[in-house]
């Protein structure tokens, strides 16, 4: 299979900021066996300015866009050559990409894109994707790279787009406000409900962006791409979602 894995930041790093180095390893262990056993891996990589933050003995995460972009400069730096030597351990070769929603939104820009990226998977390469936040602040104002998986996974044609976060899934409440909660295990339409999961009081919004995840899902499914949202707290997850085992949402891509 084809698949766009998105891991969040909340994944990468200790609630400290500073990188959660056993998580990551077990993560880039669990990719490279999968890679191994026959599948295509794309990684779509918060963090760029998580990991400038520490590297730059910030006090906190900085509240002014220049402050950030920069931030995000260092910070990609020591991503990659995290990933980098980490997949290198295992005999997998990382490429970096870095893109704008402009880079897709334009035709002739979108197909070069289109175009690297089939040719590092035919070369065997793992792209590890982020957005490119020293030029590009919406995503950072928004901090959405779930859409940015999502637009990926399409222009790509994955057949599954995987989100990992820091819950199970999509519940009929808020899990940390509602005992009585429950995990949704497939979704096979979007509709007014499940966006009402997703924000609003009461919901699960507060539970790692639900919202962006759903938008997410709307533009994967809608374009015939299967689309999960499960806790990266284990990436060994990844092994149980591809045997459909495990506790996560399933969101059903509609059939073109």
């Amino acid at each position: 299979m084809r698949l766009v894995i998105k891991v969040g930041t909340s994944t990468l790093a200790h609630q400290s900021g500073k990188l959660n180095i056993r998580r990551v390893e077990e993560l880039t262990k669990v990719l490279s066996d999968l890679k191994n056993a026959g599948h295509q891996i794309v990684l779509v990589s918060s963090g760029a300015i998580g990991m400038g933050v520490g590297k730059l003995n910030l006090p906190g995460r900085p509240t002014d866009m220049p402050t950030k972009q920069a931030a995000a400069a260092v910070g990609q730096c020591e991503l990659m050559y995290t990933y980098d030597k980490l997949f290198s351990e295992y005999n997998h070769t990382v490429a970096q990409i870095l893109i704008t929603g402009e880079d897709i939104e334009n035709n002739v820009r979108r197909v070069h894109f289109i175009n690297t990226m089939e040719k590092l998977l035919e070369l065997g390469a793992l792209p590890v994707i982020n957005e490119n936040d020293t030029v590009a602040t919406a995503e950072i104002a928004v901090g959405d790279n779930d859409t940015l998986a999502a637009i990926v996974a399409v222009n790509i044609g994955a057949e599954e787009l995987i989100l990992l976060t820091d819950i199970d899934g999509l519940y009929t409440a808020d899990p940390k406000n509602d005992k009585n909660a429950k995990i949704i295990r497939v979704v096979d339409r979007i509709d007014d409900n499940i966006k009402k999961l997703a924000g609003g009081a009461g919901s699960a919004l507060g539970t790692g962006g639900m919202a962006t995840k759903i938008h997410a899902a709307e533009i994967c499914t809608s374009n015939g791409v299967d689309m999960i949202i499960a806790n990266g707290s284990n990436p060994q997850i990844l092994y149980d979602i591809l045997e459909g085992e495990g506790r996560f949402t399933y969101f059903k891509g509609k059939k073109l």
